[in-house]
């Protein structure tokens, strides 16, 4: 099997070469490609070294099986048929396809039966707010029908990518330096401050981001379940947090919707209030799974429940859910 990743200098294709580094998969031959910026580059790979290659409108992805690709919507929108014209899967980290219809959208604890039907070679990887919601609201719907859904995010830097990251950085130690803070990345000083604000406003002042998880999250779970978002930007270094609130067709008590998060697939419930036990994202960051915790009966309706959800949103959110869409689709 021969595996490419492009976009690979990035945060999300650093991760890609982590990740698979440590997966039990069968790659026979691992491809890097990269802008001019940073082709060239070499990283390790289970011993050997690996040079980053240009990405170019040639045949150099004839005999690849599976492109994992972390490039931005404009490269991927590009490069897509380049990428897939011999036949290779492309899955594809940005937005450029996600809402297109023939272009599946998978989190595989979900809906891992629709990466079967790609006819244009594209699997898309959801926004990474989306995905660890549904992956949660998912274990909910097999107990009761989700009518909707209120969330505000907690977004951290590294959902901005390695920039994000690097600017909180600088801004805390300038602060601390006594120096007027770098503001360039993201609309405000990050540091000491939380920013409502991600992507760009749109119809009837949601941001995109919040738009993203209403309809991503209603072609993820096949329903008309509906979702309204507040996302905010706050100075936390790597790993989303989200507080939701479900209403359900029938009462769900918290009881049974913890045992419904307990026998789901890639979550782990931290439910102990009693001994300050809560997903937190500092201690969090760098794991594969969805954490839940505070569940609890919604105080202002029946069928309302709510609880709170951490995930690290460059491993799931991002590169582990294209690396798990890649084994789904081997097996």
């Amino acid at each position: 099997m021969k595996v490419a990743v492009v976009g690979a200098s990035g945060a999300v294709g650093q991760e890609f070469l982590n990740i698979l580094e440590h997966r039990d998969l069968k790659i026979d031959e691992l491809v890097l490609f990269g802008s001019e910026r940073s082709a060239g580059r070499k990283y390790n790979y289970r011993g050997r070294e690996l040079t980053v290659k240009l990405l170019q409108h040639n045949d150099d992805f004839k005999g690849i099986d599976y492109a994992l690709v972390s490039a931005g919507g404009s490269t991927s929108k590009e490069f897509a048929e380049t990428i897939t014209k011999h036949g290779t899967i492309m899955i594809d980290n940005s937005s450029a396809f996600r809402m297109d219809k023939d272009v599946p959208l998978v989190v595989p604890e979900v809906n891992a039966g629709d990466a079967k039907n790609a006819p244009r070679r594209i699997i898309a990887n959801p926004n990474c707010t989306t995905i660890q919601m549904v992956v949660a609201l998912k274990a909910i719907e097999e107990v009761s029908h989700i009518r909707r859904v209120h969330v505000a995010t907690y977004q951290s830097a590294s959902g901005a990518g390695a920039q994000g990251m690097a600017e909180l950085e600088l801004q805390n130690r300038e602060l601390v330096e006594g120096k007027e803070p770098t503001v360039a990345k993201f609309a405000y000083q990050l540091a000491y401050n939380v920013i409502p604000h991600i992507d760009v406003f749109a119809d009837e002042d949601y941001t995109k981001e919040e738009l993203k998880m209403f309809n991503e999250t209603r072609k993820i779970m096949h329903s008309d379940i509906k979702v309204s978002a507040t996302c905010v930007r706050v100075p936390v270094m790597r790993a989303h947090s989200e507080s939701i609130w479900v209403e359900t067709e029938r009462p769900v008590s918290p009881a049974e919707a913890r045992a419904a998060f307990e026998r789901a697939e890639g979550i782990v419930v931290m439910d102990e209030p009693e001994k300050k036990s809560y997903p937190m994202p500092l201690f969090l960051a760098g794991r594969d799974e969805v954490f839940v915790g505070r569940i609890r009966k919604d105080l202002t309706s029946e069928n309302g429940l709510t609880f709170w959800c951490v995930s690290d949103q460059i491993r799931k959110g991002a590169a582990l859910n294209a690396v798990q869409i890649l084994e789904s689709l081997i097996r």
